[in-house]
């Protein structure tokens, strides 16, 4: 069957009733638990899902809303707001200086600004300040890159100053975000890394271009993925699943673990005047899911572009990337439709399959969804085992795709063509039977 959002919506339980195909194969599921499966745990999205009601004039609660954002746009318009609105975005993750966030309605798209604002819900502080400020505590010039030097004495650090006198001015309860970059990912101690992403901000991301940053592949950069021994090759650095990594990087830097959001950047255009090539439309998608995989609780699309044929700082309104237009616009709707799965708990330990596949099982209003993604370029065939369903079989549900696998005795396999190869599954009815 072709899954549209109501149809989605039914399979999920949330408005409506199975299709009598489906049914039929749910019923082939087995009604007794394996009490000998390895043990599972259940596992809250990070923050909890009511994490932002904390806050003053909060980004919602509510199951159904899974933040996709756009960095630095503008909108001088309702055509503007419109437009972002059609294509998914239901988060301005900053604004320019020009912007009025008076067109703002209080509904989506919801707004994270960096000039503070009665208007806004939440306040950005300085973006990659661990690459251009540094980690350390010297005194803040309250110079911007490209203004002159930034800390003072010229040539120390103060990175965590700034964050800091930047933080001190938001409302104490406003929700602060920032972004950090390859100081975090790459360059820094744990130590100081950590610095960064636990003091100054409520919700926290850094951005790693994998699929166009020319110099990311290079030994003091991606090689970290291979213990700095070598530079990555382009199968191994040009791979969605790198986009799982940084978010891994991120959240295993958050102390208490899993005590506040970790959102995860996925440029669209061509971010470096020296890139090649624009991200894919695949790449996107599956840039997507392998952040949304590894726990990443909001996607910001980094909307700029500054190299190729379709320069821009608006990607995602302009004629000359349409297909791009289209390809977001798609995964965003997956991503919404799938919103409130995706802010259900994890189930941790419940899905066993090689390493060349990332994995994340969620469990939502007695079913389980499966979101996987290739962690290799070459093409592959998978075995999924899922011991709690191992004393019977039925049908999984592929999303998007209008097929159904056979599942016999907790197993199943599928392809995965390539490294934007993404399956996300539905078993409907099995969650009673896999709950810990």
């Amino acid at each position: 069957m072709v899954v549209t959002a109501t149809a989605l919506s039914a399979m999920l339980v949330l408005t409506g009733c199975q299709t009598t195909s489906v049914a039929k194969e749910v019923s082939k599921l087995a009604t007794e638990r394996n009490e000998e499966a390895p043990r599972r745990t259940l596992r809250s999205v990070d923050g909890g899902l009511d994490y932002f009601k904390q806050f003053s004039n909060p980004l919602p609660s509510s199951p159904g809303f899974f933040p996709v954002g756009v960095w630095l746009e503008s909108i001088h318009s309702q055509e503007d707001i419109r437009r972002d609105n059609e294509a998914g975005i239901n988060v301005y993750v900053d604004l320019t200086a020009d912007s009025n966030l008076n067109l703002l309605d209080g509904d989506t798209p919801f707004a994270l600004s960096s000039s503070p604002s009665n208007d806004d819900n939440g306040a950005v502080l300085a973006d990659e300040p661990d690459m251009w400020a540094g980690p350390g505590d010297a005194t803040w010039t309250g110079n911007w890159p490209g203004q002159g030097p930034a800390c003072e004495p010229d040539g120390e650090r103060c990175g965590y100053t700034l964050q800091k006198q930047l933080a001190a001015g938001v409302d104490g309860t406003k929700m602060k975000y920032a972004n950090y970059g390859k100081g975090v990912t790459f360059w820094e101690t744990d130590q100081e890394a950590a610095r960064f992403i636990n003091e100054f901000q409520d919700v926290v991301s850094a951005d790693n271009y994998w699929f166009t940053d020319p110099n990311i592949c290079g030994l003091g950069e991606g090689a970290r993925l291979v213990e700095g021994e070598r530079a990555l090759s382009e199968g191994e650095c040009r791979l969605a699943a790198n986009y799982g990594w940084t978010v891994d990087r991120v959240r295993s830097l958050v102390s208490p673990q899993g005590s506040k959001p970790v959102w995860s950047f996925v440029e669209l255009g061509q971010p470096f005047d020296a890139s090649t090539e624009a991200a894919t439309g695949p790449q996107i998608r599956a840039a997507v899911w392998s952040s949304i995989i590894h726990g990443a609780r909001g996607i910001v699309y980094f909307n700029h572009s500054f190299g190729g044929d379709c320069r821009s700082f608006h990607v995602l309104r302009e004629r000359c990337a349409e297909q791009i237009r289209a390809d977001v616009t798609a995964v965003n709707m997956q991503v919404a439709e799938l919103a409130p799965a995706l802010n259900a708990p994890f189930l941790d330990g419940a899905i066993q399959h090689g390493d060349s596949v990332h994995s994340a099982v969620k469990i939502h209003d007695g079913s389980l969804v499966i979101l996987a993604g290739a962690a290799q370029a070459a093409a592959q065939e998978t075995l999924f085992e899922l011991p709690c369903l191992a004393k019977g079989g039925g049908a999984v549900t592929v999303l998007y795709e209008d097929r159904t696998i056979s599942m016999e005795k907790g197993t199943f396999r599928d392809t995965f063509a390539d490294g934007n190869a993404v399956h996300l599954y539905l078993i409907e009815g099995a969650g009673p039977l896999c709950t810990p």
